[in-house]
């Protein structure tokens, strides 16, 4: 075989990079690697400096996954390097990222073949080149969207992160804008039980629009939309203080699941006050409320600070079995497909990842509905006129008065919604994305 000398080949690469630097992002990343002075150019001199660099720390990233020497890497060294990162993937995946690498077909990645294919991605260590293949052949790690991803040192210097986070955000808007009818009609029928046990879905919707018109579908819903911000912001936060890595140690899959419940706790609490003003916003008649700002002075004057986080235990309890059955059942859904239908296939498509979360958001609302509903009628006990209630209290009341069946009263819109808001938060990601920016 003909070998080509260093400097010519680095031309030649050099050369085919400058044609191609505006369309491909990872010449980019290239480009501010290399560019060592600063001085906005990637003259050749530092292109090939930047290919000796990059060489010896994929030389040093390649010998750290062949555990045993051989001079290869095969799936089970692929699977141990991404464990050790707290990513768990299946055999098959590993396989098919082997794959990807692999050019001679013997199942394995030699040195040569490892230099060439991450020749152009300026990944610097193990933790780079997991990410790179998390990105870009999306490796399945378990996470859930109601979890915070976790920033790359690339987006967090390019401003990736906050766009990342406004895409978020906006789309949130419009899925929870799209679907507060649904939202409102299951409020009504948490706190009016004995009269909504006669109330259906149509019959639901008639009797809102007859009392406030077509606009009070969407009542609450301004401050349901304010609050994302806010929590958004704490949310992120207080998962980036990674509570639970110590020494340096790297936090897997169950870690990151419980720090970000613990980040969801936190949001919740700090931003709950908001919660009832939207539960009472929703629940209110034409014209008892002006808007967000009167119905907190109003609730402030009438029924003290403490109605500001009335209802607040069991929702504190209602985030543990939400967040857990629905963090466990996407992952066990999208593990199954990518296992037995996926074949070759490393991306399992976005209709199987809507229907993935689908399915998980309604398991996981299935599961904490009966502590929702307890929390709704706390946050709006003073509408009924019968004073205080305690928590336990009110769960004898439900069951005496109305059987298990009442711990389930407004499920059936709360279910209704979620596909349709899944599918409407995706869509409206995707275009945000592309008017921030973001690829």
């Amino acid at each position: 075989m003909m070998c080509l000398d260093v400097g010519l080949f680095a031309f030649i690469l050099f050369g085919t990079l400058c044609a191609s630097l505006t369309c491909i992002s990872i010449s980019f990343d290239i480009f501010k690697a290399g560019d060592t002075n600063d001085d906005s150019k990637l003259d050749f001199k530092e292109f090939l400096q930047y290919l000796k660099d990059h060489e010896k720390k994929m030389r040093l990233a390649f010998n750290s996954l062949d555990k045993n020497n051989d001079g290869v890497i095969d799936t089970s060294e692929i699977i141990a390097a991404l464990k050790s990162l707290g990513i768990n993937i299946s055999e098959a995946q590993a396989k098919n990222i082997l794959q990807s690498i692999d050019t001679d077909g013997t199942m394995t990645i030699d040195w040569d073949e490892w230099k060439y294919y991450f020749l152009l991605h300026p990944a610097r260590s193990i933790e780079d080149i997991a990410g790179f293949w998390k990105r870009y052949t999306i490796i399945d790690i378990g996470e859930s969207i109601a979890i915070p991803d976790e920033f790359t040192e690339q987006e967090k210097h390019s401003g990736d992160w906050w766009r990342r986070l406004v895409a978020g955000g906006i789309a949130a808007a419009v899925a929870r804008t799209c679907t507060a009818p649904f939202d409102r009609l299951k409020l009504m029928m948490q706190v009016h039980s004995l009269k909504s046990g006669r109330m259906r879905l149509i019959g639901g919707f008639e009797q809102m629009v007859t009392e406030g018109g077509i606009r009070s579908l969407w009542r609450g819903n301004g401050t349901n939309v304010f609050k994302i911000a806010p929590e958004a912001a704490i949310k992120i936060g207080a998962y980036e203080q990674k509570w639970l890595s110590f020494d340096g140690a790297k936090v897997g899959i169950i870690e990151r699941f419980v720090s970000g419940s613990l980040a969801g706790v936190t949001a919740q609490t700090c931003i709950y006050p908001m919660e009832v003003i939207k539960t009472r916003l929703a629940l209110g008649t034409t014209g008892q409320y002006s808007g967000i700002i009167d119905c907190g002075k109003k609730l402030l004057k009438q029924e003290g600070v403490r109605t500001f986080f009335k209802g607040y235990i069991p929702n504190f309890l209602g985030i543990i079995p939400y967040a857990g059955i629905d963090f466990a059942v996407y992952e066990l859904l999208k593990n199954y497909w990518l296992e037995h239908y996926a074949g070759n296939a490393v991306d399992p498509g976005i209709m199987v990842l809507l229907g993935c979360s689908a399915l998980s958001h309604t398991s996981g609302q299935l599961a904490s509905f009966p502590l929702n509903l307890v929390r709704t009628r706390m946050q709006a006990q003073a509408l009924e006129q019968k004073g205080t209630t305690s928590m336990i209290h009110l769960i004898q009341d439900i069951y005496n008065k109305e059987g298990k069946k009442g711990f389930f009263r407004g499920l059936t819109p709360n279910i209704i919604k979620v596909l349709p808001a899944v599918v409407i938060s995706c869509v409206a990601y995707e275009k945000v994305k592309g008017y921030l920016g973001l690829i």
